[in-house]
């Protein structure tokens, strides 16, 4: 019988439970994926850069076109006021990248899939994004939710929606990768249920479907690491630059 697809999400405790003043700091599977992850990325990049050569290795081009990548997205999207926050950016995109892609191991853990991770990761970026506009720009950020241009008897209504569209960033950054690696998770393990269910013989369609979202889904994996990084690379253009 084929095991519940939404237990591949359950998070459990991993060693003794640790309390702090009423808070649960305890290790937990979430937390040691996100640690394989780190330590994945610090191996790629050492092995990237530890032996430079003008004709790359595999890891050194890797890393060098990840590292264009970034910087050019950074150029495109916020300008080179930007460029100081590049390290951020860059570590941003490559450990979302890195966590969903690990998720995709046979017997892992998606860390991107809990919504308190996603959410976590948002409001950091709001509010850090938040407080570096009104440090650059003082109370004239605010104009940010006065769009330039607006008849006047409009400006109240357009004031509402720019004010609650600009709160749900984080509400939307975070659901869309969520939604996105939950969904595909989902599937395959529905498709892969299905395999089992009906034998090699009878399970030949859904076992193509699930090599079919496999690939899918390593595609998803790196858009939506990419997406979450562009959109912060846009919030970022608008405390840098005040454009609206």
């Amino acid at each position: 019988m084929a095991t519940n697809p939404m237990h591949q999400f359950n998070v459990y405790k991993i060693g003794p439970e640790i309390k702090i003043n009423g808070i649960d700091l305890s290790f937990t599977n979430a937390s040691l994926f996100m640690l394989i992850s780190a330590i994945s990325i610090s191996i790629f990049l050492l092995l990237g850069t530890k032996d430079k050569k003008i004709i790359p290795g595999k890891f050194q081009l890797l890393s060098e076109i990840l590292y264009n990548f970034i910087s050019k997205m950074i150029s495109d999207t916020a300008g080179k006021k930007a460029k100081p926050y590049f390290p951020f950016i860059f570590s941003l995109f490559i450990f979302v990248l890195f966590c969903n892609m690990v998720g995709m191991l046979p017997y892992s853990f998606t860390v991107t899939s809990h919504i308190i991770v996603t959410l976590a990761f948002a409001m950091f970026i709001f509010i850090g994004v938040t407080i570096l506009g009104f440090v650059i720009h003082g109370f004239k950020y605010l104009k940010i939710f006065v769009p330039s241009g607006v008849p006047v008897v409009l400006l109240p209504i357009i004031m509402i929606i720019e004010i609650i569209s600009y709160l749900s960033r984080p509400v939307s950054l975070s659901v869309r990768l969520f939604a996105n690696m939950m969904a595909g998770h989902t599937m395959l393990k529905v498709f892969g249920g299905f395999v089992i269910s009906l034998g090699l013989v009878a399970g030949w369609l859904p076992l193509t479907f699930s090599v079919a979202l496999t690939g899918l889904e390593i595609l998803v994996a790196f858009l939506q690491a990419y997406v979450f990084a562009i959109l912060t690379c846009i919030y970022l253009n608008d405390a840098l630059n005040l454009h609206h």
